[in-house]
């Protein structure tokens, strides 16, 4: 038979290579071959989803009432849930009838809002490093992402009075995401307001990725875009309960903000899904609505990590500071490298232990790896005895 060769679209071509697929492969392939893998790759909870939450969807998935299409826009007692969290958490009052959308996870509603906002050749934002799908999402609508870097001097907050007032006169949006991932920082309602006055000047929409508001140390506990007197103007914030509740392969999240732009976000939804199935609906519902005290126990149990990971990585001369808040640690790779890459898959060759690549997510994260807290403190102890201090 004749052999066709279907050329890939220019939007397909234009992205840049997913370093994380690669990283899947390679070890797998070390798994293959007998490695004990200690993996500090994975951002995703090892935690179990908590068992009310789980109880909940039982009983939903056996009501035949939940098994038809869902609602396109949400449940309305889902989006209700979500006011009322934002109502009891930042003090922000939502109109969950049209300033609150359900989502299948929040990476589809970051990776789907700029189609509605984007044509070809329009500017927007993206900090480096960052999560993968802001820039990539930028370039399938056709858009001419601008990067800005997030330097450890500055606390890995964006500076954009390094920007010309030109290219922020031609900005759309703006992507954010703190608690941030990959770097762990956090940023203050200050930073905010200064970024919604900016916003307002230049009339630009602001993209705020909240997924790790809940996973934070200490006292200070992160704000909301939507807390800022004017941000829910300008902006749309995506929340989920992957992160807060370990519900990483339920697939639930949401959006809420300004309603035209919650109103656009679903006017594109309807036309490429068909809505959250609703017993995952009904098991939000019971987590944002029942008691928090199965959050503080998993963040209690992120910190311990922290703590005795650090303390061991700086036992063998590496220099790495504590993060505040999500479940990664930014740390600067040895000056012995040169880059994040080869550090990484020498470490990975010489103990089976895998740190990520800052690169993946950045040209900014060329010398820094991430290490999520999702391995178990005995795994911990076990990849810092196969460590040694020469690595670093």
């Amino acid at each position: 038979m004749k052999k066709i060769n279907f050329e890939k679209s220019r939007r397909i071509e234009n992205l840049p290579p997913y370093l994380f697929a690669e990283i899947d492969q390679m070890i797998e392939e070390a798994k293959s071959e007998g490695v004990d893998v200690i993996s500090f790759g994975v951002g995703d909870p090892d935690l179990p989803t908590p068992g009310h939450i789980v109880e909940s969807m039982k009983k939903a998935v056996e009501d035949p009432e939940t098994h038809s299409y869902p609602s396109y826009q949400g449940m309305e007692e889902f989006r209700a849930a979500v006011a009322d969290f934002y109502r009891e958490r930042f003090g922000v009052e939502l109109d969950h009838g049209d300033e609150i959308i359900s989502l299948i996870g929040s990476k589809e509603g970051l990776a789907h809002i700029p189609f509605c906002y984007i044509n070809p050749g329009d500017k927007a934002i993206v900090p480096d490093p960052s999560y993968p799908v802001y820039e990539t999402s930028i370039i399938m609508a056709g858009g001419d992402p601008i990067i800005v870097p997030l330097k450890k001097e500055n606390d890995f907050l964006p500076d954009l009075t390094d920007l010309d007032e030109e290219k922020l006169k031609k900005t759309r949006l703006i992507f954010l995401n703190y608690p941030n991932n990959p770097t762990g920082a956090t940023a203050s309602l200050d930073f905010f307001r200064e970024i919604v006055d900016l916003a307002q000047k230049y009339e630009f929409m602001v993209i705020h990725d909240s997924a790790y508001s809940e996973i934070y140390f200490g006292q200070n506990k992160p704000p909301s875009l939507l807390q800022v007197e004017g941000g829910k103007e300008v902006g749309i914030e995506f929340g989920s309960l992957s992160k807060t509740f370990n519900m990483t392969g339920w697939r639930l999240g949401w959006a809420a903000g300004k309603s035209e732009i919650v109103e656009a976000l679903g006017t594109f939804k309807t036309n490429v899904d068909s809505g959250v199935f609703e017993a995952i609906q009904r098991a939000g519902i019971t987590a944002l609505g029942s008691s928090k005290d199965c959050v503080k126990e998993a963040t209690k149990t992120f910190k311990n990590r922290r703590d005795l990971l650090v303390k061991g990585l700086n036992s063998l001369g590496w220099d790495v500071n504590k993060n505040q808040a999500t479940y990664y640690i930014w740390a600067e790779i040895p000056e012995a490298y040169e880059d994040s890459q080869e550090f990484s898959r020498h470490i990975f060759s010489e103990t089976g232990v895998f740190f990520t690549p800052g690169i993946g997510y950045g040209e900014e994260g060329r010398d820094f790896v991430r290490l999520a807290l999702t391995v178990s403190e005995d795994r911990i102890e076990e990849a810092l005895e196969r460590l040694d201090s020469n690595l670093f």
